[in-house]
């Protein structure tokens, strides 16, 4: 194999990965892209974010995001790392009320094949400022998004900073653990603090990982000496020392720049993908949840209310197959009627659903035809609230067919409708059902129970 070959597997084998992620992220998009429009406006963050993802891995832009409290000199470290005031700074702290970025241009690492690859320095609110509860999700939302955190500390670890900590260790990012504000201890003390640092940190951050700043140091005391054997005194602030800092941070871009941005967006995409199939279950039973109530209650109306026998009941079978129709859209595999009447006598053969409810259906339809009809006053409540909790067991059946992809999973239609009348509080039910009828039915004084 020649040099020229070498050099061409050796990058077939690095860009294999890095087309392997961003393939992820085309397929994560695209099943945002082929939801219904509900699900979409659901996940329109997330899409947005995608894109974001997107965009940021094709350009090689590394992303190092910047945690701490208030006041430990987040933005100066920012600042001191780009060589130039791009944050204000703040004495007061606090100042940081958005997750911003900006370019850090003379880092000098590029991702060998990306034309626009670039180090983004991405600034967060205080981790303990006031209302934090939602800048505590755009946080995550952003060390989710993040390719090395950077945490910031002043002092030893409090009990807040430990939380924080132990939430973005769930993240699974490289971090390293920044101590501040060397200029305020001795070296005694500093080396003492370094060492807490590392065995409270142990198991999360490597100690190599543990760092130490002056990013806006205090400024110092100096007398100068004037022509004349005069003196005068002035302050001034030394200059910033990141050094440590800009090195660690340097060695992991250079040992991993590449395997950190691929493994990012796969995992991304990973967490988008579970994030949109969750929106999916959880809109979809909501909207289920609504037809099989209103179906369960219409019928119960419907056959409650039919004083001609026999067709109360199969009006109340039409009405179940309707609900199976809305069903099956709902999950996006649109039955027909005929398919759906099918499905129907499936579940209602199931597991004795007649005995259930339908034999009281049938049964107060036949007491309607032997009295001409004037029984229906007397079998409205307890014939709709039959018909209505069998609509909603077969609704239910139905809705576990549906989640399934059109089948009973690893179990048959029987054991399904056995575990959901286990699971189905029949009083209750029937009780919401009854209540129903009576509010939306005129029932004489001798229909009371």
């Amino acid at each position: 194999m020649t040099e020229s070959q070498r050099t061409g597997a050796m990058a077939a084998d690095r860009d294999a990965p890095f087309q392997e992620a961003v393939r992820a992220i085309h397929q994560t998009l695209d099943k945002i892209r082929g939801c219904s429009a509900a699900e979409r406006e659901a996940l329109a963050a997330d899409l947005q974010h995608l894109e974001d993802m997107h965009r940021k891995i094709t350009q090689g832009r590394v992303e190092i995001v910047v945690f701490g409290e208030i006041s430990t000199g987040k933005s100066a470290l920012i600042n001191a790392l780009i060589g130039r005031e791009v944050a204000s700074v703040d004495v007061q702290g606090g100042w940081t009320k958005q997750v911003w970025g900006t370019s850090w241009e003379g880092c000098g690492h590029r991702i060998r094949g990306l034309d626009q690859s670039e180090v983004v320095l991405v600034d967060t609110p205080g981790i303990n400022e006031v209302g934090g509860a939602d800048r505590k999700q755009l946080a995550e939302v952003t060390a989710r998004q993040a390719d090395l955190i950077v945490f910031v500390v002043d002092s030893d670890i409090n009990d807040v900073e430990y939380a924080a900590l132990l939430e973005l260790a769930a993240v699974n990012k490289p971090t390293i653990l920044v101590l501040n504000k060397r200029d305020l201890y001795s070296p005694a003390d500093l080396d003492a603090l370094l060492q807490r640092l590392r065995q409270r940190t142990e198991g999360m951050i490597p100690p190599n990982h543990v760092v130490v700043t002056a990013a806006h140091p205090r400024p110092i005391e100096y007398v100068l000496e004037l022509p004349g054997g005069r003196t005068e005194v002035q302050w001034r602030r030394p200059e910033p020392d990141v050094d440590e800092l800009k090195s660690q941070i340097l060695d992991v871009l250079d040992q991993e720049g590449l395997q950190l941005i691929v493994l990012n967006a796969a995992l991304y995409a990973a967490d988008k993908s579970d994030r949109i199939a969750t929106v999916r279950v959880q809109l979809r039973k909501r909207l289920a949840d609504r037809v099989i109530g209103g179906m369960a209650l219409t019928k119960a109306i419907a056959v409650a209310a039919n004083p001609v026998a026999l067709f109360d009941v199969l009006g109340g079978v039409a009405i179940d197959a309707t609900m199976i129709v809305s069903l099956s859209k709902i999950y996006g595999l649109n039955f027909s009627f005929a398919q759906s009447r099918q499905l129907v006598k499936a579940i209602a053969g199931a597991a004795g659903i007649f005995a259930l409810g339908e034999l009281t259906s049938w049964g107060a339809s036949f007491f309607k035809a032997v009295t001409l009809s004037f029984g229906t006053v007397l079998t409205m409540l307890p014939q709709g609230a039959a018909a209505g909790f069998s609509s909603y067991i077969i609704g239910r059946a139905a809705q576990h067919y549906f989640e399934h992809g059109g089948s009973w999973g690893m179990s048959n239609a029987k054991s399904v409708v056995k575990q959901i009348l286990a699971d189905t509080d029949k009083d209750s039910v029937i009780g919401h059902l009854k209540d129903e009828l009576r509010r939306k039915l005129a029932f004489n004084r001798h229909a009371s129970h």
